[in-house]
Parts: C-alpha cells; structure tokens; sequence
C-alpha cells in the first residue's frame, strides 16, 4: 500500500548534529523550495547562505539559529572560498547541525563541488539538497522554454565569468541553431559574448534575452538580437542578478509570458 503524503514528507526531514547540508535555495521565490530544503532551514543550528538567497527564505529558520553571510559578488567576497570550505568543517566538529545555503542548485555554478571535496576530505559528513536552478526557473517566469520542438533540441548552460576572470568559452559550440544557450553570470560581458556568437555562426538578428532578478517581485524581462541585446539592457538599467538566453525559444517569451512583473 502506498504510504499517504504526510508521511512522506516527514521522512528524512531531521537533521542530524555534525553534518553539513548543502541545501539549494532555488532562483529567489521562497515558494520555489523543496520540502526537504524548508525543513532544514528550519532545523539548523547554522545557517552559511549566500548572496542570492533571499530574506524571505532565511525567515524560515529557527530564531536561535546563528546565520553567517558568506556571499559572493564579482570583486567583493565576504569570505574566500578555501576559508568558506574550511568554516563548514569547523562548524561540522563542534557537532552543529549545518546548512549551507545557496542561490539555485548547489551543483550548476554554485561551487557545491568544491565545498563537498573539502568536507569529503575531513571525513565530515554531508548531504547536498538540490534546489531548483536559475536556468529553469527564471525562463520559466519569463515565459520562455528551455526547449521546443520546432525551436530547441538541446540546452547548454554556461558562466559568463571564468574562473580567472576570463570569457573564454567554447564559442563555435555555442554558436549553434537548434539549442538553448543560457549565460549565467553574463552582464558584464554581454557585449562581448553576443559580439562572440555573431563571430562564430550566429546571425546578428538571433533572439536573445537578459532577465533581472527572475522570480521575484522585480523580475524584468528585456528581449532583444544578440546586436540589440547589449544596448536595450543598458537603457533598461539591469540590476543584477541577471540571466542570458539565446536561441529562437526567446521568440515565445510575448505569448508565453505568464507572471506579472514590476
């Protein structure tokens, strides 16, 4: 007999002292966490989010609970990451029940790798709660899907800022028809990657788009051609963070569109 929904719910949902939950806190509307993320939040004794993470989500967590910001913006981080990594493990062997809480998905651009290997290297043990991805849920508020039939047979997803500040990515593979390509971290060096995928193949009237802020209250969607895009986005005055979508997916954002933004 299948067990009724509560009780799936509950299991699993104690965090257990001297672990370190990498908990994905999804593209920004609270509404967007998993069960396993919410209860979590609310049963740690530390809490180490990010920058993405809004103040909504960290409401849910237990008022004795002690938050530490360690978030992340281009040129200016709160922690280094090697001093991040080594925090979770303190924290881990003083028996504290840890989350550490990032934007998105732990495992697409949230450096949840490199926290695990560190806690996998000082034998502390973790569990990694995925969330819900900004490539996923930012296009699918700004009513523009990821794939289509007649339009996308493929996604990629790709960073806009390299480890050493470089953007040098894998431009004819990127500048392809019949995919999705979506840019995270992108704004600054939007010119230069439309300027890149014009380059390579693409035509300069290919559809693109730049979402600010997607899924929350101030979401702003601004579409556009891969020669257009970088002018329209700085008369738009975008307030990261930002999202990149290229392909002809972007042509159903008018008809597909379905939250209110502003």
């Amino acid at each position: 007999m299948n067990k009724p929904l509560p009780e799936l719910l509950l299991q699993r949902a104690q965090a257990i002292p001297g672990t370190v939950y990498l908990v994905g806190a999804g593209p920004g509307d609270p509404q967007l966490l998993t069960v396993r993320a919410a209860r979590l939040i609310g049963e740690a004794d530390v809490i180490v989010y990010d920058y993405l993470v809004a103040s909504s989500i960290l409401d849910l967590a237990n008022p004795a609970a002690e938050c530490i910001f360690a978030g992340k913006r281009k040129g200016d981080h709160a922690l280094p990451q090697g001093e991040l990594n080594l925090l979770l493990v303190t924290l881990a062997r003083q028996q504290k029940r840890v989350v550490r809480l990032k934007g998105g998905d732990p495992y697409i651009f949230g450096r949840g790798g490199e926290e695990v290997e560190t806690l996998f290297e000082h034998g502390i043990p973790f569990e990694v709660v995925p969330g819900i991805t900004a490539a996923a849920g930012v296009a699918c508020y700004a009513g523009i899907p990821l794939t289509h039939r007649d339009y996308a047979q493929a996604c990629v997803f790709v960073t806009g800022h390299l480890k050493d500040g470089t953007i040098n990515l894998d431009w004819p593979g990127l500048a392809r028809r019949g995919q999705t390509v979506v840019i995270y971290m992108g704004s600054t060096g939007l010119s230069v990657l439309c300027q890149n995928l014009i380059a390579h193949g693409l035509p300069a009237d290919w559809p693109a788009a730049i979402v600010q802020q997607g899924t929350t209250p101030n979401q702003r969607t601004v579409t556009g051609t891969l020669f257009s895009l970088p002018r329209l986005a700085q008369q738009a005055q975008l307030t990261p963070p930002t999202l990149i979508i290229v392909g002809e997916v972007v042509k159903l954002h008018d008809r597909l569109a379905w939250f209110k933004e502003g």
